[in-house]
C-alpha cells in the first residue's frame, strides 16, 4: 500500500493518505481541531390541552372538524405537522403541516378534519429550526362530539 504523510509543526496535525485495493481513498487526521457549538433551549414538552368538535349546520355537513388546543414548554415553534392515523398509530390517513407564529404564550388551536366520524390516532408534532416535540393521542370522532 502506498503512503504519503504531511506535518504540521503550527497545529502538530499529521495526516496520511492510503491507497486501497477497492479504489477508494481514506484520509486519516491527527492532531487538534477546534469547532464552535451553540447550545438551544429547543422545544421541551407538548401536551394536547382540549378537544372540541366542531358543530356545523347540515348544509356544511361533511368531515367532522376538531379543534385541539394545544400547550408546549420551551421555545416557540414556528410550524406544527397533524398526523392522522388508524387507531392501531400503524396506517397514516394524512399529513397535514402549518406555519404558526407565536408571540408570548406558547398555546395555539389546530383544527383538523377527519374523513369520518371513527376512531383515530393523531400525533402533532411542533418544531423550529433546531428541535421538534411530539405528543400523541388516541381520540373517537362521533359527529358533534369528540373525546
Amino acid at each position: 500500500t502506498d503512503r504519503a504523510y504531511s506535518y504540521s509543526d503550527s497545529s502538530a496535525t499529521v495526516e496520511s493518505v492510503e491507497d486501497n485495493p477497492d479504489g477508494g481513498c481514506h484520509i486519516y487526521r491527527n492532531g487538534y481541531y477546534r469547532s464552535d457549538i451553540s447550545v438551544v433551549e429547543g422545544i421541551l414538552k407538548v401536551n394536547i390541552i382540549q378537544m372540541t368538535s366542531i358543530r356545523v349546520t347540515e348544509s356544511q355537513a361533511g368531515n367532522p372538524l376538531v379543534d385541539f388546543v394545544v400547550s408546549c414548554q420551551g421555545s416557540f415553534p414556528t410550524d406544527v405537522c397533524t398526523v392522522v392515523s388508524d387507531p392501531t398509530c400503524q396506517m397514516s390517513k394524512g399529513v397535514v403541516c402549518d406555519p404558526v407564529v407565536i408571540s408570548n404564550e406558547c398555546l395555539l388551536t389546530v383544527r383538523r378534519a377527519f374523513e369520518a366520524p371513527g376512531t383515530y390516532c393523531i400525533n402533532i408534532t411542533l418544531g423550529d429550526d433546531t428541535s421538534q416535540a411530539l405528543t400523541s393521542a388516541l381520540i373517537s370522532v362521533n359527529g358533534g362530539e369528540s373525546t
